[in-house]
């Protein structure tokens, strides 16, 4: 007996040991990541992706990270003539800024030349700043940018992780832009097998994704982390439309409204939503469009075609306006174009399911959109093109006010339980700390090896 309590003793004295020595190697990585983030989008900007990096790496500078941010002065749905610090610091965060090309602005050949300038600054910006950081993040805001981090590693051995906002050429394949034998679009698939191949860790934002880059690449299935978008339910809290200054301003509060707000583009489909306002056009519902992109030009166009009188357009809202603009509604509207399904995924679902409003999700019949609303109980979703089915759940929630009710503090939960910054910066930090670790075995390997 005495023997067994012996041996009992060292085992848990010995797994205690191991514990304590992974949480200090744990803490230690934590505490020396040198972390440089590349990527063409920030705050002041309006665009999505960069309004998530910026929280983001505020998470991860209260967690002990050391930051730099390298981007682009606002060029996304911004006013050109308004330009921002080109450099800042923002507690453990140093953010420096290039200057920004305008040519062509709303055109795909545009965004791509903007896109390539860019790219080549950022590679001018780690030629000189590479020895400040230990390990990279690269978005594909723009889609390219990516080569930097592989360029990076080629030339200085530092470790990179890559967030896939986005899978090209596959998009521009699925639009047409290009053919899928196009030569570019060969040469792009086998560049981003290189990239894939030398990355330490790749993001990507839906399960979907995770499909489609290993069709594409069978080997990097370890490497992948399927992390979602977020939205802080701190700052976008739930204002009923009569005390809402937006929804006042904008009269909006004695109408059932659905709002649709974000980037109106080509991987978005607007003509369901568009033939659901045609059937409702009689009723006391508004439609409320806040935003652009390449269709929002074209939806103006035929609503006025049509004569309807139940649609309101208004331009991107500045963030502090966000939290008012976003609840001004009584229903969210979301959308996927089922030519690009599993290749985005559309990050003003979480902004919707922090305002405490159901939501409607129009997308294909294989979107992992339709378990994630299912499962949060947050509204409903509808096959592309089916408009009346949408039309008749708007009707079901404006006679059943406390169904929506219902529906939105059901969304809001399921947001604080999975999507919140902090939740996903943990994820993130994880991700960057394996990075970082297999890193240094593999230096140690080499060491030893010689």
């Amino acid at each position: 007996m005495r023997l067994n309590k012996w041996i009992n003793q060292k085992f848990l004295q010995s797994i205690s040991t191991r514990i304590d020595v992974k949480n200090d190697y744990s803490l230690k990585s934590q505490q020396s990541i040198k972390l440089s983030v590349i990527t063409q989008f920030f705050p002041p900007d309006y665009a999505p992706t960069g309004q998530l990096i910026e929280e983001l790496v505020k998470q991860l500078g209260q967690q002990g990270v050391d930051i730099e941010v390298f981007t682009s002065q606002p060029g996304y749905a911004f006013d050109s003539h308004t330009a921002a610090l080109p450099v800042e610091r923002m507690g453990r965060i140093r953010v420096q800024r290039s200057r920004t090309a305008q040519l062509w602005p709303g055109r795909i050949r545009g965004k791509a030349v903007n896109g390539i300038l860019y790219t080549l600054r950022a590679a001018l910006y780690l030629l000189r700043a590479w020895r400040r950081s230990n390990v990279l993040l690269v978005t594909t805001a723009p889609p390219f940018l990516p080569v930097i981090g592989y360029l990076a590693h080629m030339l200085f051995r530092i470790p990179y992780v890559c967030i896939l906002y986005d899978l090209y050429p596959d998009i521009a394949i699925a639009l047409g832009v290009i053919s899928k034998h196009n030569w570019i679009a060969r040469l792009w698939r086998a560049i981003n097998r290189q990239v894939w191949l030398n990355a330490k860790g790749i993001v990507v934002l839906s399960p979907a994704m995770k499909q489609q880059v290993l069709a594409n690449c069978p080997q990097v299935a370890d490497k992948i982390s399927v992390i979602h978008s977020w939205a802080n339910p701190e700052l976008i809290v739930p204002i009923p439309k009569q005390e809402n200054w937006f929804a006042l301003e904008h009269k909006l509060v004695d109408k059932f409204t659905v709002l649709y707000s974000g980037n109106m583009g080509r991987c978005h489909d607007m003509a369901t939503m568009l033939e659901a306002a045609q059937e409702l056009q009689d009723e006391p519902i508004q439609f409320v469009c806040i935003g652009g992109g390449a269709k929002r030009d074209e939806l103006i166009q035929q609503v006025n075609e049509l004569g309807l009188l139940n649609f309101t357009f208004l331009p991107y809202q500045d963030k502090q306006v966000l939290p008012y603009s976003l609840t001004a509604c009584d229903l969210s509207l979301v959308s996927v174009d089922a030519s690009t399904e599993s290749l985005v995924v559309p990050s003003k679902l979480y902004s919707a399911l922090a305002s405490g409003r159901p939501i409607a999700v129009i997308c294909s019949e294989y979107s992992y959109l339709r378990e994630l609303v299912a499962e949060a109980e947050c509204g409903g979703t509808f096959d592309n093109g089916d408009s009346h089915a949408l039309a008749q759940f708007i009707r079901l929630l404006s006679r059943d006010r406390q169904l929506g009710e219902r529906m939105g503090k059901a969304g809001r939960q399921y947001l604080r339980s999975h999507f919140t910054p902090k939740i996903i910066s943990q994820q993130y930090l994880d991700v960057l700390q394996q990075a970082i670790l297999s890193d240094d075995a593999i230096a140690m390997s080499q060491s030893h090896t010689k």
